[in-house]
C-alpha cells in the first residue's frame, strides 16, 4: 500500500510552498487508494511554537487535506510527534555505532573549525579528518580525561557515486567524496533531523518520501543511515519549490516588504490587509502576508480555489485544463506531470481561480460566507436573529454581483448595514457634489417626490428619478452623484436603484436629510 506523509515543524504559520507539499502527498496517496500520514518535526525545541500547531492543524482541515493517521487521529504506528520519539532514536544510533556506521567524535568546535579554515587556505574541499574520532572505550576515557564531550557523527563514505532515481527529477548523482560526517546525535543525546526522520519513515511505514527541494542535498545522509540499519528504502520525489511572484527564487515569508513592489503582489496583499483592518486581526508581517495560508483564510477566500490553484504550482494535466473537483484532482495526479522548474506564485492566477470559484455559488452560500464577515465587523450582532436573517446581505450580494471575489469583500459595502450617523462621507466627492446650494436644492426637491413612490423598489425609483430629470431639463449624474453620496457616503457603488430599493424608503430619506444638514452646515 501506498503511504505518504507531510511532516511540518511547529515553528510558525503554515508556508504555501509547505502546502503545496502536503497537497501532493495527499493526492498521491488518494490517487492510489493509500494512505496519508500528518508527522510533527519537533525535535528542535528551541525553535518550535507550541501556539503554532493549533494553526497547522486547522489550515490543512480547512483545505480539506485529511490524514489517516497522526495527532488527533492516532493510528498504529505512533507516537506521531518526533518529541515522543526519542527512544526510537537512541536505538537507532546504538545501532549505527555497533555496526560501525557511527562514531563518537571529541572535537572541539573550534579544532573542527580549523580543519575547515586550513581546507579553504589549501583551496581544497574540507573533509574532516576524524582526528577525534573514538571508536573503543579506552580512546573515549582518554578524550573525556581531557574533559571533551562527544557528538555521534556518521562514518560516510568519502569514495564513489551514489544514484538515486527520483520520481520528478529523474537519475541524479551524488559523490561520496562531497559528503560530511553529519553529526546525528548531541552531546546532551538528542538526535537531529537527519536521523529521527530516516527511523520515522521506516517506523511509520512510508513508502514515498515526496517533498521539496531544498531536502534533495539531504538524501545521501538519509539514504546511508537506512542503509546501515538494514531498512527497506522509500522512493523519493523532490518537488520544485515555490518561487517569488516573476521570479526564480524561493518564496519566503520574511520578504514581505520585497514583494510588495511587485505590483500583482501588493494588490493582492493590500485587499487583504484592507479587510482585515475592518475586521481588528493581527497584521503584522509573522502572521498576515500571502505567503501562509491563514491570510486566505482570514480574508474570505474559498478553501476549494485555494486547493485547486496549489494543484497548479509545478503541476499540470494539459495546456488548457485549469479548474478541478476534488474528485477530478485525485484522478489525474501523477508525480510524472509535476515539473521541475520552480513554480513562480502568480497573484493574478490566484485571484481568477478564486473569482471563478466565488460567481459560481448560490447566494445562499455567499449569504453564509459572508455573515461572519459583517458580524465581525461589528456591523451586525453575533448569534442574533439580524444577523442570520437579515435579507439586506443577499439583497447586496445579489447588486454588487462579480465585485464580492472574496467573501470578506462585503464590507467595502459596509453603507448598507451601518446606523445613518456612523456613514462616513467621502469628504472630497462630498465637496464638489453637494457643496452648492443648487445641487442641496435638487436632492431636496428629490427626496421628496421619492417619499411618495409606491412600490420603493428598483423600477419605480429609477422611473421616479428620470420623470424628474425630464421635468427639471438637467442631465442624469447631476442627481444620480448627489443621491450616491447622501445615502452611502461613496462617490461609487454598484447601481443606484437597487442601492435605493435595498435601504428602503425610511432609511434613503434619513439619509438625505442628514447629508442636506452637513452640507448646509458646510462641515
Amino acid at each position: 500500500m501506498v503511504r505518504t506523509r507531510f511532516a511540518p515543524s511547529p515553528t510558525g504559520y503554515l508556508h504555501i510552498g509547505g502546502v503545496r507539499s502536503a497537497l501532493f502527498n495527499w493526492l498521491f496517496a488518494r490517487h492510489h487508494g493509500g494512505q496519508f500520514v500528518l508527522r510533527i518535526d519537533d525535535t528542535d525545541q528551541q525553535r518550535n511554537v507550541d501556539e503554532a500547531l493549533a494553526p497547522i492543524l486547522a489550515g490543512l482541515k480547512w483545505l480539506g487535506i485529511d490524514w489517516d493517521e497522526g495527532p488527533e487521529v492516532g493510528g498504529p504506528h505512533g507516537p506521531y510527534h518526533q518529541s515522543q520519539r526519542t527512544e526510537a532514536y537512541a536505538a537507532a544510533v546504538e545501532q549505527l555505532l555497533a555496526g560501525g556506521f557511527a562514531y563518537r567524535d571529541y572535537a572541539r568546535t573550534e579544532e573542527i573549525q580549523a580543519e575547515r579554515e586550513a581546507a579553504q587556505a589549501a583551496k581544497k574541499s574540507f573533509v574532516y579528518s576524524r582526528r577525534w574520532m573514538a571508536e573503543t572505550d579506552a580512546q573515549a576515557a582518554q578524550f573525556e580525561a581531557e574533559g571533551r564531550q562527544a557528538v555521534v557523527r556518521l562514518k560516510t563514505p568519502h569514495e564513489g557515486t551514489l544514484v538515486i532515481d527520483d520520481l520528478v527529477r529523474g537519475r541524479v548523482e551524488f559523490n561520496w567524496a562531497d559528503e560530511q560526517d553529519h553529526v546525528i546525535q548531541r552531546a546532551d543525546g538528542s538526535c537531529l533531523y537527519h536521523l529521527a526522520t530516516v527511523v520515522d519513515e521506516h517506523d511509520h511505514q512510508i513508502t514515498h518520501v515526496i517533498r521539496a527541494e531544498e531536502h534533495l542535498s539531504n538524501t545521501p545522509r538519509q539514504l546511508f543511515i537506512a542503509e546501515s540499519l538494514g531498512y527497506e528504502l522509500p522512493r523519493f520525489a523532490h518537488l520544485p519549490y515555490v518561487a517569488e511572484p516573476g521570479s526564480k527564487t524561493k518564496m519566503s515569508k520574511r520578504k514581505i516588504p520585497k514583494y510588495i513592489k511587485n505590483p500583482e503582489f501588493a494588490a493582492l496583499y493590500n485587499h487583504g490587509l484592507a479587510i482585515a483592518e475592518r475586521l481588528g486581526l493581527e497584521t503584522s508581517e509573522d502572521v498576515f502576508n500571502p505567503v501562509v495560508t491563514d491570510f486566505y483564510e482570514a480574508v474570505g477566500y474559498l478553501p476549494e480555489a485555494i486547493v485547486n490553484y496549489l494543484l497548479l504550482l509545478g503541476w499540470s494535466l494539459d495546456d488548457r485544463t485549469e479548474d478541478f473537483s476534488r474528485e477530478a484532482m485525485i484522478e489525474a495526479f501523477t508525480l510524472e506531470r509535476v515539473n521541475k522548474a520552480p513554480a513562480s506564485f502568480d497573484p493574478n492566477k490566484l485571484m481568477a481561480v478564486q473569482d471563478r470559484y466565488m460567481q459560481r455559488l448560490s447566494i445562499d452560500r455567499k449569504v453564509e460566507l459572508a455573515r461572519p464577515f459583517l458580524v465581525g465587523a461589528g456591523l451586525l450582532a453575533a448569534s442574533s436573529d439580524e444577523a442570520e436573517s437579515d435579507p439586506r446581505i443577499a439583497a447586496v450580494l445579489e447588486a454588487a454581483g462579480d465585485r464580492i471575489r472574496v467573501a470578506g469583500d462585503i464590507l467595502d459595502f459596509d453603507d448598507f448595514f451601518l446606523a445613518d450617523d456612523a456613514l462616513v462621507y467621502d469628504e472630497k466627492a462630498f465637496a464638489k457634489r453637494l457643496g452648492a446650494d443648487e445641487a442641496q436644492a435638487l436632492l431636496r426637491d428629490f427626496a421628496t417626490r421619492l417619499g411618495d413612490v409606491d412600490p420603493f423598489d428598483a423600477e419605480a425609483t429609477e422611473a421616479c428619478l428620470r420623470a424628474f430629470v425630464e421635468e427639471r431639463g438637467i442631465k442624469i449624474g447631476d442627481l444620480v452623484h448627489p443621491i450616491r453620496l447622501a445615502v452611502t457616503g461613496k462617490a461609487k457603488g454598484f447601481g443606484l436603484f437597487e442601492t435605493l430599493a435595498i435601504l428602503g424608503r425610511d432609511a434613503v430619506l434619513r439619509r438625505i436629510e442628514l447629508a442636506l444638514t452637513k452640507a448646509a452646515a458646510g462641515t
